[in-house]
């Protein structure tokens, strides 16, 4: 396990990353040039080493909780660069974002978004409108709808 400071140092290597001292010795590390509602890349790095990264919007490979975060406490430096490669490419793409919802019944309704809305269509007939991705997600899994693999 990387320490405290080793892991620092692997985050603060990426220039595009700002960081914010926040309470009891934790940092977290800010993306602000993200195209996305969301600007934290890294969340609650404790002196312990424990921390996390937003992978929500990045390869599905990474074990993310329901906040989009996935726990480093464990990673390796080239386990560590990887994952912020990713998150900050996730944050930095504008277009096109699609993504398929299903419900127990197998309907599937897309997540798309267009011209600065989040949009939600069944088919091509559009079905709801949203300012941010939080609110269409959270009127999707109200719905009874959850994130679907294309294809």
């Amino acid at each position: 396990m990387l320490t405290f400071e080793e892991k620092l140092a692997i985050i603060e290597s990426f220039p595009e990353l700002t960081r914010h001292d926040i309470s009891l010795g934790r940092v977290n590390f800010h993306y602000e040039e993200s195209v996305q509602d969301k600007k934290i890349v890294v969340y609650r790095l404790h002196p312990n080493g424990n921390g996390f990264v937003y992978t929500e919007k990045a390869d599905s490979s990474y074990p993310a909780d329901e906040k989009g975060m996935v726990n480093i406490r464990d990673y390796t430096a080239d386990q560590l660069r990887q994952v912020l490669t990713a998150s900050i490419a996730s944050l930095s793409e504008q277009e096109p974002f699609e993504e398929p919802w299903k419900n127990k019944d197998n309907d599937v309704l897309l997540l798309k978004h267009d011209f600065d809305s989040w949009n939600i269509y069944t088919g091509e007939m559009l079905e709801a409108t949203f300012a941010t991705y939080d609110a269409a997600r959270d009127y999707l899994q109200q719905e009874g709808f959850h994130p679907s693999k294309k294809g």
